[in-house]
């Protein structure tokens, strides 16, 4: 007789030839070693790539129906996943508000804010300012869960800052956006830096995928009355491309589904500052990818500032402690 296998935490087994294609492929990979730092940095590969994907997006659509669509099909995906792989988690009647506060902070407010400053703004741009989180997580970090960093790490948030100061200046000593898109962009950073106290606390007792499952679904209802009142008529009359499936869905999977889940696991691991740290990346990636696919300019400023980039994050991940509270 073959022997069984199992999947992702379930103790119920199964035969070789009884297990359904996608389980057996989950129960190979559970076998799998994956480095800690996997999840960060493909996270923070997609969000990067999202910027590209909404920015297409927002040639046709306004950014309340591109954030209410992504996010129907990211529910869908997510809870079919969670079906597939009988990763069900009852959700304590204590903590509903908490994963309601959080889906307030994110995707509502975030979105919203990431979504109005791109539309204001390039996708490098955009990515830059999101990358300041990194500077701003370590006294979020601190005054909630007591978690402190060396000077070592404070130097390398500096020099990672320094680089998205580099390229949001243009030559001439100005800004590289409109104003409302920086005041937008700031209002998801600070959106986010919430979202991870209230996503650490709740990583503590339920998985990744059903936090973001759920959050995108709260989600959908907070944004339905935004989408029926101002977009939806100008939303209908938009006729359906492949360029528009195309990145409305990997906007979705990728971005809203897998990056989320990937970066809550992050923090489970890592805590929120070390987590936070690799959002520096993104703008690197937007950069890269907006060159090769949008024809953004790649100047010597920009090259200079993505080194500096990454210079401070790997500064910025030596020798962390953490006080307990």
């Amino acid at each position: 007789m073959r022997k069984p296998y199992e999947c992702f935490g379930k103790m119920r087994k199964y035969a070789f030839w009884e297990l359904p294609p996608i389980l057996y492929l989950c129960s190979c990979l559970k076998k799998i070693h994956i480095p800690v730092y996997f999840y960060p940095l493909a996270a923070m590969l997609f969000w990067g790539l999202s910027f590209i994907w909404s920015s297409l997006l927002l040639k046709s659509y306004q950014p309340v129906t591109i954030i209410f669509i992504r996010l129907i099909i990211s529910s869908t995906f997510l809870f079919a996943l969670i079906y597939l792989l009988g990763k069900h988690e009852k959700v304590e009647r204590k903590d509903y508000k908490l994963i309601l506060l959080s889906a307030l902070f994110n995707p509502f407010l975030y979105f919203l804010g990431e979504n109005y400053g791109l539309k204001f703004s390039s996708p490098t741009f955009a990515a830059v300012i999101i990358a300041t989180i990194p500077v701003f997580s370590p006294l979020i970090g601190y005054l909630s869960f007591r978690e402190k960093l060396t000077p070592v790490n404070f130097i390398g948030i500096a020099v990672s800052f320094a680089g998205v100061i580099v390229m949001l200046i243009t030559r001439d000593l100005t800004l590289a956006a409109d104003i409302k898109g920086i005041i937008y962009l700031f209002g998801a950073v600070f959106a986010a830096l919430l979202y991870t106290v209230t996503l650490r606390k709740l990583t503590m007792k339920y998985s990744a995928i059903v936090l973001v499952a759920n959050q995108n679904l709260i989600g959908i209802f907070l944004f339905l009355p935004l989408f029926l009142f101002f977009e939806a008529k100008s939303a209908i009359a938009v006729p359906i491309t492949r360029e528009i499936v195309t990145s409305m869905v990997l906007l979705a999977i990728l971005a809203s589904s897998v990056s989320f889940v990937f970066f809550a696991h992050a923090v489970k691991l890592l805590g929120i500052s070390k987590s936070n740290i690799f959002s520096n990346l993104i703008p690197v990636f937007t950069a890269i990818f907006s060159y090769f696919l949008l024809a953004e300019s790649f100047t010597f400023q920009k090259i200079a500032g993505i080194a500096l980039v990454i210079g401070g994050v790997y500064l910025s991940e030596q020798t962390k402690k953490r006080v307990s509270p």
